[in-house]
């Protein structure tokens, strides 16, 4: 059985199907919100009498609840050739978990969880609707662990906004963030209205494992092909530096946004992203 994954959307949901989470309307049913008029809502069903009884000028108050409704959670995955990077963990094996993890988790509440892959263009054969039917964390992580991954170019994660139209939604942005400045900010604006919840893969033997002397074999996934470069501690400071950078940029689009980054590394930890999504 997937590990839970606690989450909380930002502000009170639109919308009447029934769920978990708090509804933007009020009404006869949910949890208790507050006490109103009778005029203001005339449902003679939930006069509460204590409240009437104690109102000086005699008027009706009626007991108001909170509704709860459901959410859908979507899935936007990064398939481009450097999401196959394997160094202390499979790449999209973590992706697979977590994914997984979170369809169990929604569906097991009544969310629908939907799923979409992008390389250069969205990818139909990684592509799911939203659905609230059970067991479909088994069969998205079996998909992603078989996935291809490959081109140059995340440009289709930018025509996904398109995709996810009507009410909003929690969004898991799941990739390495290995792009362009301005593609990062593309995407970000194309699900402004959305609940967007930034994963970022990465890896110890990217920048914490370097060694400070020695030769090392690079292969730039992307089709650069195999090359021997000399590390030396200058290009070892330099190297994480960019990392470093490439990360603050990311954190700062992504807190403009909404919510910082959830960084995912070595393995999939439920309890970690769990606290990440409840504080932030």
């Amino acid at each position: 059985m997937e590990p839970d994954i606690v989450y909380r959307p930002r502000g009170r949901l639109p919308g009447t199907a029934l769920g978990a989470h708090r509804g933007r309307d009020a009404g006869g049913l949910g949890t208790f919100r507050d006490q109103v008029p009778f005029l203001r809502m005339p449902d003679a069903r939930r006069i509460d009498v204590r409240a009437t009884l104690r109102d000086p000028f005699e008027g009706t108050h009626v007991r108001r609840f909170e509704s709860r409704t459901a959410i859908e959670v979507w899935a936007l995955v990064d398939l481009t050739a450097s999401m196959r990077f394997r160094g202390a963990a499979d790449r999209m094996d973590l992706v697979a978990a977590l994914c997984g993890a979170l369809a169990a988790s929604a569906t097991r509440i009544g969310d629908a969880f939907g799923l979409i892959g992008c390389d250069a263009e969205i990818r139909a054969d990684v592509t799911l609707p939203a659905s609230r039917r059970r067991g479909i964390g088994a069969a998205v992580a079996a998909r992603l662990r078989d996935v291809r991954c490959r081109g140059a170019h995340a440009d289709g994660m930018a025509q996904a906004g398109r995709h996810l139209v009507g009410r909003p939604k929690i969004v898991f942005v799941v990739s390495d963030f290995r792009w362009p400045e301005a593609l990062i900010g593309q995407v970000f604006a194309g699900l402004a209205r959305h609940d967007i919840v930034p994963v970022m893969l990465a890896d110890p033997a990217e920048d914490a494992d370097l060694p400070a002397w020695g030769l090392m074999e690079l292969d730039d996934l992307e089709g650069a092909g195999r090359r021997t470069v000399f590390m030396r501690p200058a290009l070892r400071r330099a190297w994480i530096a960019r990392e470093r950078a490439r990360a603050e940029t990311l954190s700062r689009i992504a807190t403009a946004y909404g919510r910082p980054p959830f960084r995912l590394a070595g393995r999939f930890d439920a309890d970690a992203l769990t606290r990440h999504l409840i504080g932030t």
